[in-house]
C-alpha cells in the first residue's frame, strides 16, 4: 500500500511540476504551489513508535519487601567520581529515589513532595539518614546531577544534607539491575523521548534491605518519620495499597485510535487538495478555448 502510494505521489508530483511550468499567471502558479505543499505535507511521515497501552500497563512499583540490594553496583556521583552503593550505607537508613533529572513531568513533584514532608520530620538528612537519587537515563551526566542537587539542597535548607543527599548517574546495566531489585518497572518512549515510570520512593535498612514503599507525590511526615525510625532498627514494614501516578506525558494521538484518526485527517486533506486542483484545472480548460477564439478573430485574413 505504501509503495503504491509513493509511486502515485511521484507521478502526481511530475505532472503538477509540468503544469506549474506552463502556467502563465502568478495567481495560478501560486495556487498550484499551495496545492503541492498541502498535499505532500499531508502524506504520512515516518516517526518513532510510541509505547502501547499494554506496555504502559506494566509501568508500576512491584513491592519487594525484605529483598537485599546489590550494594556493589557502580555509579558516578554528582562530581563524576566512581562510587558504589555500599559507600552510602554507613549504619543509617536510606531513602532511594529513582527517576531522571531532565524529567518534564512528575519527577520534580516527587522531590518537592519529599522535601515538603522532610521539612516537618525531626530527623535531618546527613545526620540520621541518607537519600540517594539515581537517574534511570544512562545518557544523563554528573553535571545534571550536580545542578539538581544544588536546587534541592537550597530548598531543604539544612546544612548536613550536603553530605547526606547524593545524586547519581550510571550505565544501563547497573541502572536496570537496581531498578529490577526494587521492583521499579519503567520504559523509554521513543516518540516523546521520555521515560515512563511510577512515582514514589523506597526506604532501605542500613544493610540495604527494602523496608517500605511510598507511592505518589505527597508523603505524610509522621508516616515518613515512623518508617525511618523503624528501618534504622532493621524493621520491615507491610505492603501498602498501590497508588499509581504514571510519570509520563501521554499524547492522545498515540492511543488506540491514533492510526485511524491520522488517516482520516490525511484523507480529508487529500480530498480537499484534489477538489481545489480540479477547480483550477477546470478554469484552465475553460480559458483556453476563449483564448484560441480571440486569436482567430484578431488574425488577418489571407
Amino acid at each position: 500500500m505504501k509503495c503504491k502510494l509513493l509511486k502515485w505521489s511521484a507521478g502526481a508530483l511530475e505532472y503538477w511540476k509540468a503544469l506549474l511550468q506552463h502556467s502563465n499567471t502568478p495567481i495560478l502558479q501560486y495556487s498550484l504551489f499551495l496545492c503541492l505543499f498541502f498535499l505532500f505535507g499531508a502524506l504520512p511521515a515516518t516517526r518513532a513508535q510510541s509505547l502501547s497501552d499494554a506496555e504502559l500497563a506494566q509501568i508500576q512499583f512491584e513491592q519487594k519487601l525484605h529483598s537485599q540490594l546489590s550494594l556493589d553496583l557502580p555509579f558516578r556521583d554528582e562530581l563524576g567520581q566512581p562510587v558504589t552503593l555500599k559507600h552510602y550505607f554507613t549504619g543509617q537508613p536510606v531513602i532511594l529515589v529513582l527517576g531522571y533529572y531532565e524529567c518534564p513531568m512528575l519527577c520534580s513533584a516527587i522531590l518537592n513532595g519529599l522535601v515538603q514532608s522532610l521539612d516537618e520530620v525531626k530527623w535531618t538528612i546527613g545526620d540520621q539518614f541518607q537519600i540517594i537519587n539515581v537517574s534511570i537515563d544512562p545518557a544523563e551526566v554528573p553535571a545534571l546531577a550536580a545542578a539538581k542537587k544544588q536546587t534541592y539542597l537550597k530548598r531543604y535548607g539544612r546544612a548536613p544534607a550536603a553530605q547526606g543527599w547524593h545524586f547519581l548517574t550510571g550505565q544501563e546495566p547497573a541502572i536496570k539491575r537496581l531498578a529490577g531489585e526494587v521492583g521499579f518497572h519503567y520504559a523509554y518512549d521513543p516518540s516523546s523521548r521520555q521515560f515512563a515510570h511510577p512515582s514514589g520512593f523506597v526506604v532501605l535498612t542500613p544493610q540495604g534491605k527494602i523496608a517500605r514503599y511510598f507511592f505518589g507525590v505527597s508523603f505524610p511526615p509522621k508516616d515518613l518519620q515512623s518508617v525511618l525510625q523503624a528501618a534504622a532498627s532493621n524493621e520491615i514494614g507491610s505492603p501498602i495499597k498501590q497508588l499509581l501516578y504514571l510519570c509520563f506525558h501521554y499524547n492522545p494521538l498515540h492511543g488506540k485510535y491514533s492510526q485511524a484518526i491520522m488517516w482520516v485527517l490525511r484523507s480529508l486533506a487529500l480530498l480537499t487538495v484534489i477538489g481545489f486542483f480540479g477547480g483550477i484545472a477546470w478554469l484552465v480548460r475553460r480559458t483556453r478555448p476563449a483564448h484560441s477564439s480571440q486569436e482567430g478573430v484578431n488574425s488577418p485574413a489571407p
